[in-house]
């Protein structure tokens, strides 16, 4: 838990800064993956699937709410880039193929499974505060560019050759994540937050979402 003293520190660094940050964050994710050659097919499948269940259906919804946020022209045209890639080249049939292929597509408790932490992740982009869901989306691209290779390894331990999501994100999400940062600098020149305003809660919000992701969690209708 960050404390209040170092949240309204975070907040008046400058964005080489914040991203250094979020850099850190990632790594850390990213060095708690599982090796996917000690995975059993069960678990292997429950990871893809459930990242099919979270991104098919809200990656866009969340990139919608940064452009409905953001205040700057240059943030929101490059947001509205970003948007037109993923419906124009149809991302979220990618994926299903994807998980169709490494046969993973996501089940009821797939879905159960990310609910709870899928939902403070949807209650926080609805709040539109630009400067921390574009940070937000900021570091979940740079985290998605690099988390392909270890999500196309457990769809080829599942048997699969059809690789045209993780390719096509592992490329282009370099140049978005860019992009996003510039849109951030963008947003807190001309949009800046409160000092109490923790920055970073979106971040943190959607870190927990993704160690749920690859670890799983009990259904919560059990508890």
């Amino acid at each position: 838990m960050t404390s209040t003293a170092s949240v309204e520190t975070l907040n008046h660094l400058p964005v080489a800064s914040i991203q250094e940050h979020i850099d850190r964050a990632i790594d850390e994710l990213l060095a708690s993956l599982p090796d996917p050659a000690q995975l059993s097919a069960d678990q292997r499948r429950g990871i893809i699937a459930r990242y099919s269940a979270v991104l098919e259906g809200n990656f866009i919804y969340w990139m919608t709410g940064a452009y409905l946020a953001v205040a700057s022209e240059d943030a929101r045209s490059k947001i509205l880039e970003n948007l037109h890639e993923e419906v124009r080249d149809s991302h979220p049939n990618m994926l299903r193929k994807f998980a169709i292929a490494a046969h993973a597509v996501p089940t009821e408790a797939d879905a159960w499974a990310v609910y709870r932490d899928l939902t403070k992740v949807r209650l926080f982009i609805g709040r539109l505060s630009s400067v921390p869901v574009v940070l937000t989306m900021a570091f979940f691209e740079g985290f998605i560019q690099r988390f392909m290779g270890f999500l196309a390894e457990l769809a080829q331990r599942q048997g699969s050759t059809e690789l045209e999501y993780t390719d096509v994100h592992g490329v282009c999400d370099i140049t978005h994540t860019q992009e996003l940062f510039r849109s951030l600098a963008a947003e807190m020149a001309i949009n800046p937050v409160e000092p109490e305003t923790d920055i970073f809660e979106g971040m943190n919000l959607l870190r927990t979402l993704i160690e749920t992701i690859v670890q799983g969690c009990p259904d919560p209708r059990r508890n």
